[in-house]
């Protein structure tokens, strides 16, 4: 039998057909949406939801008619889409990227400031459109984009939401499981279902960053590295802990995502990409890809060379800036450089790690970052201690939603059997 997973990305939608049999993924399908609504605000980042839908419903039908036993939906957080008493979108979908909780609220600061939560939470966008009267006035309620889908789907007229995409909105008590502040939507931490499409049961959405998850790793006592254009370090807790560079969200099976997010992570290593491509532009006249080539650049073997990536800063400190430093005669070359933006890089994630105060044994990794550069992969391996398992397959958003629903379905096995079917590749 087979399973679905719908990944609802702010770009583009994934879908995979998943072999319940094999754990391997028999299809895949990737589209961009198209859905952004270009508005005269440049602080606006709103999407049509309609579009979302029709792309989304595209891939399914497709998936769906090779026989599908349990459909899982993940997709973006933070956003939020306002739906009526009959459950229909009523306003665009407010993404995560809509900075309007950043404007001035009074003479103390902004929105988001005003409520302690960052702009772009469901909250902020909420309360905006609330004291601004944007608000639609048929509004009976809001969800993220993928509960809006499995509305859909399954012709529910009213949202139910898992506590890994609740509480991306924003004012959520972790240990009580619900809103400090009125919110009018059933929440739910279990593997639930909403109903059926065409006969298949669909689970409850659940987050992206937990699904990629419940996608990559098989044991709870695994350290997960995400590295893309950003970077996260995750491990999985039973509890809540204590960590004031971390992040704590509610994950699958009544468990919490302890996540420590470096916020330049993979671009730093872009920068210098681009660094040495302008001396090449410089002195040929020629754009060039060189990341094959920075693959090949030799190391000295004199002292190291170090450098703090975190150019962008840090959540807790923006102000803070990236350095170059222990720089000699003798290390200051294009392969020293290199291997020291590695280096800072994977640093940044371990001492985010060490900060969590636990102890973890395995060591997976994911994101373009890591399958496209060995050198990195190999560094992460000697600063964490550990060998790195990456996924076989690369959609681990939409294959955790697909094994999220296979569990929910109840049909497939436990939870622990549907994750054996994660497979790694040889690096």
């Amino acid at each position: 039998m087979n399973a679905i997973g719908i990944d609802i990305g702010t770009t583009s939608i994934c879908g995979i057909l998943l072999d319940a049999a094999s754990g391997k993924v028999l299809k895949s399908i990737t589209q961009n949406s198209n859905a952004f609504i270009q508005t005269e605000n440049q602080w606006e980042k709103i999407q049509d939801p309609q579009k979302i839908l029709h792309t989304a419903l595209s891939i399914l039908e497709e998936l769906a008619a090779e026989g599908a036993g349990a459909i899982g939906l993940t997709g973006q957080m933070h956003g939020i889409v306002y739906v009526d008493e009959n459950g229909k979108a009523v306003s665009p979908l407010y993404t995560w990227q809509d900075a309007r909780g950043s404007l001035p609220y009074d003479q103390t600061g902004t929105y988001a400031e005003f409520l302690h939560i960052p702009s772009g939470y469901g909250a902020v966008t909420d309360f905006f459109n609330t004291v601004n009267g944007v608000k639609p006035p048929q509004a009976a309620g809001y969800c993220t984009i993928q509960d809006y889908l499995g509305m859909v789907l399954t012709n529910r007229k009213t949202p139910l939401i898992h506590t890994s995409d609740a509480a991306s909105f924003g004012g959520f008590d972790l240990i009580a499981g619900r809103f400090n502040h009125p919110f009018s939507s059933e929440i739910t931490g279990d593997f639930a279902l909403l109903g059926e499409y065409k006969g298949i049961p669909v689970s409850v959405a659940i987050g992206d960053n937990q699904a990629s998850v419940f996608g990559a790793s098989r044991q709870d006592s695994d350290i997960l590295l995400n590295i893309g254009t950003g970077s996260q370090v995750s491990v999985i807790s039973p509890e809540i802990l204590p960590c004031p560079t971390a992040e704590i969200r509610p994950y699958v099976d009544h468990k919490f995502l302890i996540v420590g997010a470096a916020l330049c992570g993979g671009r730093a290593y872009a920068m210098l990409e681009r660094f040495y491509s302008d001396i090449v532009f410089a002195a040929t006249g020629k754009r060039m890809d060189l990341y094959a080539v920075m693959e090949k650049m030799a190391v000295s073997g004199a002292a190291p060379l170090q450098v703090d990536t975190r150019f962008c800063g840090t959540r807790q400190d923006p102000s803070i800036t990236g350095n170059i430093g222990h720089v000699t005669t003798d290390n200051f070359t294009p392969g020293d450089l290199r291997q020291a933006f590695l280096t800072g890089m994977i640093t940044e994630l371990y001492n985010l790690f060490t900060e969590m105060g636990v102890k973890r044994a395995g060591l997976i990794g994911s994101g373009n970052g890591l399958r496209k550069n060995k050198a990195l992969v190999q560094t992460a391996e000697e600063i964490f201690g550990a060998k790195m398992s990456i996924p076989a397959h690369r959609e681990e958003a939409a294959f955790g939603a697909a094994l999220f629903a296979m569990t929910a379905a109840g049909t497939f096995g436990s939870a622990g059997d549907i994750k054996n079917m994660i497979q790694y590749e040889a690096i």
